[in-house]
């Protein structure tokens, strides 16, 4: 902790708003240890408990206001790029989307405390059927519970540095290079499990070309939109004779996939990272001849291939459907 309590020294309150909004803007650079150095420092009244709350505070409403209205300006577009430079896409929007349904309000008031759910659960609101005051009413709550308990945290650090002024000696030594080797560690962890999905998913990708060619030939192939409602609101239209089911709930419908024929499975993520995960979850089932589509359904759209309109259910159907405790319970 030395290093973030030095710069805090010398900087106090602006440069906890600056890397606490750098941090919910979306770039990786952890903001918890300069906040437990925070409240260590309070506790030697050289920075006031109370002053780093707001500062924090506010640093969290304007990024997650921002996100708020970009999302809603932009959709699924902007939530896309964002997961464009996580490093588990997957993560970043699935598991988001699942949580904005029936637990929406507990998502907001809790995402900070979970990766890659604080990095588009703002925009994902915000593109929602959510009121902005309702929004900033919860994520003000989830941003105080954030930053409190690690304020506390490092109040208590503080109360032992009291008692115990050799502790910071002992505690400097080691924590730049505790830090920085836990931050290098979390960030290959992450890189290494990607590559290794993606070098899977490589190998078993098939071709919207190729896709095209087995059902304009007649040939039996089973085709699985994986696209969560959201998505499928914007955008309501899917491959011909594709199956709309939830990514998060393969165990409720694999039964219901067949063994004898091609099964093409397609997303809207960057990478096809969910039809990636779900083929592979398919094939624990016994489901062997499953590939997901290259592209996914962006690609297939892009080359002008034909859609077909998602059966029975409008694009408002669909929000809402979104935010009802069936889809949440079948996705969990």
């Amino acid at each position: 902790m030395e290093l973030p309590l030095h710069i805090l020294h010398v900087y106090g309150y602006a440069v906890l708003f600056a890397w606490v909004l750098t941090e919910q803007i979306g770039i990786p650079l952890p903001a918890a240890p300069v906040l437990l150095a925070a409240g260590a420092l309070s506790t030697q009244h050289e920075l006031n408990f109370w002053l780093v709350l707001l500062a924090g505070l506010t640093a969290c409403a304007v990024a997650d206001s921002t996100w708020f209205f970009i999302g809603r300006r932009y959709g699924q577009g902007v939530v896309r790029l964002l997961c464009r430079f996580s490093l588990e896409p997957m993560v970043c929007v699935r598991k988001t989307e699942n949580s904005l349904g029936g637990r929406r309000q507990l998502t907001i008031v809790f995402g900070k405390f979970v990766p890659g759910v604080a990095t588009v659960m703002s925009p994902l609101a915000g593109r929602s059927s959510m009121r902005y005051i309702e929004f900033l009413a919860l994520d003000s709550l989830g941003s105080t519970i954030w930053i409190g308990t690690l304020l506390v945290c490092g109040r208590l650090f503080g109360d032992a540095l009291k008692r115990n002024p050799g502790l910071l000696d002992t505690a400097g030594r080691f924590s730049g290079a505790l830090l920085i080797t836990g931050v290098i560690g979390f960030f290959l962890f992450r890189l290494w499990r990607r590559h290794r999905t993606l070098r899977r998913l490589a190998a078993s990708r098939l071709d919207p070309e190729e896709l095209k060619l087995h059902i304009d030939s007649g040939e039996p192939v089973y085709i699985v939109d994986l696209r969560h409602p959201l998505e499928l609101a914007e955008d309501p239209f899917t491959l011909p004779g594709a199956r709309s089911v939830a990514a998060n709930a393969v165990r409720h419908w694999a039964a219901d996939v067949p063994r004898d024929t091609d099964v093409v499975v397609f997303c809207a993520c960057p990478g096809e990272i969910t039809a990636a995960k779900t083929a592979l979850e398919l094939q624990k089932f016994g489901i062997e001849r499953v590939r997901p589509l290259k592209g996914g359904y962006d690609a297939w759209k892009r080359l002008g291939y034909p859609v077909d309109a998602v059966p029975g259910i409008a694009p408002a159907q669909l929000v809402q459907l979104a935010v009802t405790p069936r889809i949440d319970s079948a996705l969990s």
